[in-house]
């Protein structure tokens, strides 16, 4: 399911926020494809207490590729850093005072991660914490693209077929 990169990239993050009892959920196009996209990823997107990205910043130094800062993209407002492990993306962003704009960018919704929702999966001998399925849909709703359509299809009928 998930390239052999993406694995190794998912296992070296996780141990981290463990290791130092952080907090996380992963979310995004690696969750959606859990729930059944079909599409390939182009990261692993983390959200983590944007308290903590101090904690893990001189451990994850050399792979940073951008920040930690803050962005307002007119999409995101939010605290984020990008790291590059063994050519594997990884998005850390803030998990309290992330801002996720409308579709038609007239209004920014709070968009906090709310972890008694998460969900415990394991994945190739890594437990991860992982955004649920009702949640994933709520803010890739206010995302561009034809990949988030899909990514949306994906989830909804991965919800309908296990409620059934």
């Amino acid at each position: 399911m998930f390239e052999k990169k993406t694995i190794n990239a998912l296992k070296w993050i996780v141990g981290i926020l463990d290791n130092k009892k952080i907090p996380f959920q992963i979310s995004g196009g690696f969750v959606a494809k859990l729930y059944g996209s079909n599409r390939m990823i182009n990261d692993i997107d983390i959200d983590v207490p944007e308290s903590e990205f101090k904690s893990i910043e001189e451990e994850v130094k050399p792979y940073i590729i951008f920040g930690p800062m803050h962005i307002n993209d007119g999409k995101w407002d939010m605290e984020i850093m990008t790291l590059k492990y063994e050519d594997q993306e990884i998005d850390i962003g803030g998990a309290y005072d992330t801002k996720i704009s409308n579709n038609d960018r007239t209004k920014w919704i709070p968009f906090p991660v709310d972890y008694s929702k998460i969900r415990r999966l394991k994945i190739q001998d890594v437990e991860v914490n992982i955004v649920s399925p009702e949640e994933l849909i709520k803010y890739k709703q206010h995302l561009d693209g034809k990949h988030q359509v899909e990514d949306i299809e994906a989830v909804r009928n991965y919800i309908k077929h296990t409620i059934l």
